[in-house]
């Protein structure tokens, strides 16, 4: 038997958050560098994950197939393509940035406060996530997914509800209660869309006598699976409205500012760049592949949420005081982008879109951590209680721009590339979406530009007068992720020659193809 790196890539974050969760009470700082380096180990093995797939190769690779619950025909079935090769070596990528970024988050409040915070609890709960998130994209099983898909809400929860944002300008009780909606908000969302994905998954099986994604697609593909097309359309919208909610899109996605808002700066990463992805993710793997037909039919009215997703994001963004707020609802806007490209049916739009993935959780980690950083030297997270923060502190405003300039999409940055593709894909098929679409980059400039102006530049304020600059810890954190920005922005090869295939098998299962564009013949 070969050695099972898929499953070594899930469990070991999963075996490391039980370890950290035992260290003894006293030993916090062991848990944190325990914390730290089965992070590190993690992404070793996801850059093994990378480095032994083959873009050329079969579509499903490192494959590992074990029979579970028989009676039912639910297997432990993973696989990786392109697309979730990408998303793997992301979220193995940002997890020790996140645990270097919350260090000291979950520390015991002020002395002479009764109210301690577990930190072994803290990341314990973070690579737990990393290891359900992990196993939902390397899931072939649909069972097997939906599971991991529902469970990492658990984690997630604590996290936002248990270890939020300490910086509040209403005190600790008011902040303490907004916590707990937060935290109550995201989880009845998802699992309002997940109880609903969970019928679908039901009927799945009543069409198809089991739950491995490649044995009905290839049923599908040679005739011998039929669905009519009511019970196609209905299963499709079971399984979407979960990822819709996950992703999130509107109108289904009034739970993400408050989740990020009340969060830890590294927990509100955790839920945009990596969680969130999931639902992206899904749409690509579960709702094109088996549902195609569904899918197309679909795809006018998910172009319309998706654009609308773009422009309110990005109008919500522009009129925001709180600073993680403003970046909750430019990620919504950014998701709008994502899911544009997606049902473009187009190669340029699906892998834009993959890429854009990517891109935007390299760059949101990057702007959310330093805001993080930010939030934490002032002790508020409004934008009216800053100013002139470049005189005191360059280097965090210095990255802080970076971090902007990626989200509002600045060419030679890498989500610039996947922005590119996504509009280009759009304006194929779609002339008119991709022309609207094209006014979130204008507002993104807008809410960008506009939050350094305020925090960044002019007068010097008081409270901020002895701010300090990042230290090396925040360095570490920063610089490799400003780094990644550059470099994708202007070599972008090493992620579209790993997603590319896979978009074309996707294309294929969909029956569509690329628009050929007409050129008149010289006269």
């Amino acid at each position: 038997m070969s050695f099972p790196l898929l499953t070594s890539a899930a469990a070991l974050p999963a075996l490391g958050a039980i370890a950290t969760a035992a260290v003894p009470a006293a030993q916090r700082t062991a848990a944190k560098w325990l914390a730290l380096v089965v992070s590190l180990a993690t992404l070793a093995l996801a850059a093994l994950v990378v480095v032994r797939f083959d873009p050329g190769g079969s579509r499903y690779q490192l494959t590992e197939s074990h029979a579970w619950i028989r009676d039912f025909g639910v297997r432990y079935e993973l696989g990786v393509d392109g697309i979730a090769v990408a998303l793997v070596a992301l979220t193995a990528l940002l997890m020790p940035f996140v645990i270097l970024a919350g260090w000291h988050d979950a520390d015991p409040l002020e002395t002479g406060s009764r109210r301690w915070r577990p930190t072994q609890g803290f990341f314990a709960l973070i690579l737990a996530v990393e290891a359900m998130v992990i196993l939902s994209f390397e899931a072939t099983d649909v069972f097997l997914f939906y599971i991991f898909f529902e469970a990492m809400l658990i984690p997630m929860y604590f996290l936002i509800g248990g270890f939020g944002d300490r910086a509040h300008e209403h005190g600790e009780k008011v902040a303490s209660t907004q916590r707990s909606y937060a935290a109550v908000k995201f989880l009845l969302y998802n699992l309002v869309g997940g109880l609903i994905m969970l019928a679908a998954v039901i009927g799945l099986y009543v069409q198809a006598g089991n739950f491995s994604l490649p044995e009905i697609v290839q049923a599908r593909a040679n005739g011998s699976l039929h669905m009519a097309t009511s019970t196609e359309r209905w299963l499709f919208l079971g399984f979407f409205f979960a990822f819709a909610v996950k992703a999130p899109l509107w109108p289904v996605h009034t739970w993400l500012p408050n989740a990020m808002g009340e969060a830890t700066a590294p927990v509100a990463v955790l839920i945009t760049a990596v969680v969130d992805k999931v639902g992206t993710f899904a749409m690509l793997r579960f709702c094109l592949q088996l549902f195609p037909e569904a899918s197309k039919w679909a795809t006018p009215a998910i172009l319309i949420l998706a654009l609308i997703s773009i422009i309110y994001g990005a109008l919500l963004a522009v009129g925001q005081r709180d600073i993680k707020r403003l970046v909750a609802y430019a990620s919504i806007s950014h998701f709008g982008f994502i899911i544009m490209g997606i049902f473009a049916m187009t190669s340029q739009g699906q892998s834009g879109a993959t890429l854009y993935m990517v891109n935007h959780g390299i760059s949101t980690a990057a702007l959310m951590l330093v805001a993080g950083f930010l939030i934490s030297r002032r002790g508020s997270r409004l934008i009216a209680d800053y100013g002139g923060v470049q005189k005191v502190a360059p280097v965090l405003a210095g990255t802080f721009l970076i971090g902007g300039l990626a989200t509002l999409s600045l060419p030679g940055l890498a989500p610039f590339v996947s922005e590119f593709l996504v509009l280009v894909g759009t304006f194929a098929r779609h002339p008119a979406i991709g022309i609207i679409a094209t006014f979130g980059i204008v507002l993104a400039a807008l809410y960008t530009l506009v939050l350094y102006q305020r925090t960044m530049t002019g007068p010097v304020k008081p409270e901020v007068a002895q701010m300090p600059d990042l230290r090396v810890r925040e360095l570490l954190v920063v610089a490799p992720l400003i780094v990644l920005l550059i470099f994708l922005g202007v070599y972008p090869k090493p992620v579209t020659d790993i997603v590319n295939p896979a978009v074309q098998q996707t294309m294929s299962d969909v029956h569509q193809t690329d628009l050929k564009p007409e050129v008149e013949a010289a006269k």
